[in-house]
């Protein structure tokens, strides 16, 4: 730069402060900018997630929705979308890197501290765009302390169960499927199912007779289904939880390794765990994998900051940390599990044996929020001594997945490779 044009630069800077300080102010204000989060945590795990991130020292703003997806859509469309997400739908993920709206994670992150099928390289490209920041264990079921179950198939009466959430009700239910046809048909039909290859489709025998046995369950109590439909997932009013409510007396909640926190700090004490599927309707069957989620961040800024932070989150020591700070459990394969004997069972059927990756997280939106639809119809048509008409509801689901996988549907579960890992 020549010395007329630096005193022609410097001469423009001093006019601009004395008209307001406007460059040194925005200057100011990048430079403050807190990182933008949004995730799905809420309450008390909204509390332990702060908690971590103060320690990071980089300044943040956190927002904890259960309609994660109607907020987060609404940012995107006007613009103004947040620099960090954190959320279980992969499928969904997958469908904003494919507009492009995702920031690449490389170098953010150790690989090798992520074993498979938390390993983030699971997509047709060569970019990573999501990283596990936190793990739960699903195919398990809660019990009471010194009330644990026979290892045969339990009765209607004997389950607690909610179907409702703020955001996306059904789940729970989607949950019960995807565990027998995990549990019935193994590792590689789920993976073929999920990933809609070499044959498996919705009307597929795994699929079906799944759906029918959990359907024939409802049906030994229509009482105890409809209450199921119209109860949350996390409990009733007095914070107990589902397990500790103990309405019709149940003592049984097939739920993921989250449940806990639902649970009184007294109740989580007492709350046991064991493998679900000799427990699932028309079992026992031999345990043949695990069905696992995870919450995965992803950048839509490529502010330093933000990246900052998911480094930092990702990170080893920030995953140990924030498993002390919240008992929460982590894919990062360096962490220790914190507490006792629970923790210990769960954090090692976490990282051995086939695990597979919640089917509805990483199919496609459209087609999660179908399959969320058709449980509830099956319910709702159980409670009011309907047939269910499963073949109808897994036709128009199977409809929904094919109008995403043809030429410009949005795809999402099939830009994945594999949900399922035996290492």
């Amino acid at each position: 730069m020549t010395r007329r044009l630096r005193v022609l630069v410097l001469l423009v800077v001093m006019v601009l402060i004395a008209a307001g300080g406007l460059v040194v102010a925005w200057a100011r204000h990048d430079d403050e900018e807190p990182v933008t989060i949004l995730g799905t945590w809420t309450g008390q795990q909204a509390e332990q997630f702060e908690s971590l991130l103060r320690g990071f020292g980089i300044p943040f703003r956190y927002q904890g929705t259960a309609a994660q997806r109607e907020v987060l859509l609404s940012k995107v469309q006007a613009g103004e979308p947040p620099d960090v997400v954190i959320m279980p739908g992969i499928g969904e993920l997958a469908e904003y890197a494919g507009q492009n709206r995702l920031k690449p994670l490389n170098g953010l992150y150790d690989p090798q501290e992520y074993g498979a099928p938390w390993k983030p390289t699971g997509t047709s490209s060569a970019d990573v765009y999501w990283v596990p920041v936190k793990a739960d264990l699903k195919s398990v079921v809660w019990y009471r302390e010194g009330e644990k179950p026979a290892n045969s198939p339990a009765p209607m009466r004997s389950w607690c169960i909610g179907m409702g959430d703020d955001g996306a009700s059904g789940w729970p239910g989607t949950d019960w499927i995807e565990d027998l046809v995990l549990q019935r048909s193994g590792p590689d039909t789920y993976q073929d199912w999920v990933l809609g290859e070499n044959g498996v489709t919705w009307g597929s025998a795994p699929v079906r007779t799944a759906w029918e046995a959990w359907a024939a369950l409802l049906r030994q109590d229509r009482g105890a289904a409809r209450h199921a439909l119209l109860t949350d997932h996390r409990g009733v009013s007095d914070g107990r939880g589902l397990l500790f409510a103990h309405w019709g007396g149940c003592g049984l909640e097939h739920q993921g390794s989250f449940a806990r926190s639902f649970y009184t700090a007294a109740d989580a004490r007492r709350a046991r765990l064991t493998d679900s599927a000799p427990l699932l309707p028309g079992g026992g069957y031999p345990v043949r994998g695990h069905e696992v989620s995870g919450d995965f961040a992803a950048l839509f800024s490529a502010r330093p900051e933000a990246r900052a932070l998911v480094r930092r989150l990702a990170s080893r020591e920030g995953q140990q940390r924030w498993a002390e700070l919240a008992d929460v459990f982590s894919a990062n394969r360096r962490v220790e599990p914190q507490g006792g004997t629970v923790e210990r069972e769960t954090a090692e059927r976490l990282r051995t044996g086939p695990r597979c990756l919640d089917a509805s997280d990483v199919m496609a939106p459209a087609v999660r929020d179908a399959f969320y639809e058709a449980v509830l119809l099956t319910i709702a048509r159980v409670a009011a001594g309907q047939d269910p008409g499963i073949r109808g509801l897994l036709q128009d689901v199977q409809r929904v997945q094919d109008a995403q996988s043809a030429p410009g549907g949005d795809g999402g579960g099939a830009a994945l490779k594999s949900v399922c890992s035996t290492r």
